[in-house]
């Protein structure tokens, strides 16, 4: 047997690969065999700071290039992400272990936002008042902020970083990307296509690390703005430590996204839709449906149908045809989900369908799906954010308590509810405490001409991810107040007749 080849992951700075210097490395594996296929550079502070100060110089040219000409970049840049998709799937699905069409679809959806930002010349236009006092024009213009970073979560490490970079890069700002170590080759593939489409030296960045370098890119005085996708505690952290710093910061945390399920809902379409969202990607997905809220007597019926729906899914390596479900990202975080479902079942939920006797294969960090059934708002299973296959039925018995309940909780990315009642609908997208609300819409996924991001412990800052609001967050604004002499009294010979 063969030892297979780990590959070596280096940093992008100044438009080239370039080795780790600090000594630190962390293997980077393929979660559907477990072995190592990489090695990734862990920047230490000083690597930071010299790739922020590369960005740094970078930008002063880049902030003033036309419009027409970041256009055409970007332009470029969605070409080859067309052209390239199943290239960048592979190596998605290789490191993240997501099955293949929903590499491609994460694709998809970051190449949305490649093509918002293409309209780069109308988002960026400004107003003008003519005549605002007598002989005086005010206009507004939005300016970059210079350099930016993201640092960005092991679970979409195409799509999230291009909520971030497309945007910022649009509006004439050097980025600096810090993806995740768990997986990622997929930033080094973004920064080759940057290149070929004709971005600068310097304006896309990737520094590879841990803490370390999530520090360095928080405290340096070059870095304007922060972007972070991830968990709930170190978007606190982000938020708190950037701001500290004088920086912009926009953090998303954390979910437990709740469907409230009416009992005159298609049972059928409710069900087909829970299944997709909660298991879909491992429900490793901050957009991932965890709760399902049964509201009277649909309970029974409702988890009837999603258990039935679960034998026919098929767990196995994510680039093999036919696979539903791929593995999880590492041996730990599936070990850990795999926890939660034991303490549902000690406390009292029952285990319908148990996701740690599920038939799947040895090899890699795979875990079947779970549907655990009665459980209650004290339970570990329903606190926290999981992360994982694991699906939880609440049961309740009216509307004004499922309402309650998902507004009583701490994370507010995402909902969703289930009716054929237009008036209810109406009335649950206006009273429910969420960012994100989705109508017979299990995964209420912002198209990317509006913008992403939650309420409550899932969001830190006032500003969403993408989308207009993301236009606004790497730009700022500036008004200009002017008044020219009175060409009629000028002494000047303007070479035509002067007139009032």
């Amino acid at each position: 047997m063969t030892t297979p080849t780990v590959t070596t992951i280096d940093h992008w700075i100044q438009g080239a690969r370039v080795p780790g210097t600090s000594g630190r490395t962390a293997p980077v594996h393929d979660p559907a065999t477990g072995r190592q296929t990489g090695e990734v550079a862990l920047a230490s502070a000083a690597e930071v700071d010299a790739a922020v100060k590369t960005a740094a110089a970078a930008s002063r040219e880049w902030r003033t290039s036309s419009l027409s000409k970041r256009a055409a970049v970007l332009f470029a840049f969605r070409e080859l992400l067309h052209t390239h998709t199943d290239e960048l799937a592979a190596i998605v699905t290789a490191e993240h272990g997501k099955v293949l069409s929903d590499a491609v679809g994460e694709i998809a959806r970051g190449l949305e936002n490649v093509e918002f930002a293409t309209g780069v010349p109308q988002l960026l236009k400004g107003g003008f008042s003519e005549q605002a006092a007598s002989g005086v024009d005010v206009y507004s213009i939005r300016q970059p902020l210079g350099v930016v970073a993201g640092i960005t979560p092991f679970n979409f490490p195409v799509m999230v970083p291009l909520w971030m970079c497309a945007n910022a890069i649009a509006c004439g700002n050097t980025f600096v990307l810090k993806p995740s170590e768990k997986d990622p080759s997929a930033s080094l593939f973004l920064a080759e296509l940057w290149k070929r489409a004709g971005l600068p030296d310097g304006v896309f960045t990737v520094v590879h690390g841990d803490k370390e370098a999530v520090d360095a890119l928080l405290d340096h005085d070059d870095v304007a703005a922060i972007s972070f996708v991830g968990s709930t505690p170190i978007a606190r952290y982000i938020y708190e430590r950037g701001t500290a710093n004088g920086k912009r910061v926009q953090a998303l945390g954390g979910a437990k996204n709740h469907a409230l399920v009416l009992p005159d809902a298609d049972i059928d379409m409710a069900a087909d839709a829970i299944v997709s969202a909660a298991y879909g990607a491992a429900g490793e997905r901050c957009m991932a449906l965890s709760v399902a809220v049964a509201v009277g007597g649909i309970g029974d019926e409702l988890v009837r149908a999603v258990s039935d729906r679960l034998p026919a899914l098929k767990v196995g390596p994510g680039s093999a045809e036919g696979t539903d479900m791929g593995p999880l990202i590492t041996a730990e975080h599936r070990d850990k989900v795999a926890g939660y479902v034991a303490e549902g079942a000690a406390a009292g939920a029952t285990v319908v369908v148990d996701g740690r006797e599920q038939d799947v294969p040895t090899d890699g960090f795979f875990l079947g799906m779970t549907l655990l059934d009665g459980v209650t708002p004290d339970m570990t299973v329903y606190r926290d954010e999981i992360f994982g296959p694991v699906l939880s039925v609440v049961r309740v018995d009216t509307y004004d308590e499922g309402l309650a309940l998902i507004n009583r909780n701490q994370y507010a990315n995402g909902t969703a509810i289930f009716t054929r009642d237009g008036g209810a609908a109406r009335r649950f997208q206006n009273e429910v405490e969420v960012g994100m609300v989705g109508i017979n819409v299990p995964i209420p996924v912002p198209v990317a001409y509006y913008s992403f991001g939650g309420w409550k412990d899932s969001l830190f800052g006032d500003t969403h991810m993408y989308g207009p609001e993301g236009i606004s967050f790497y730009t700022r604004g500036k008004v200009v107040t002017q008044r020219w002499p009175d060409p009629a009294t000028s002494t000047v010979d303007l070479g035509f007749p002067r007139t009032r």
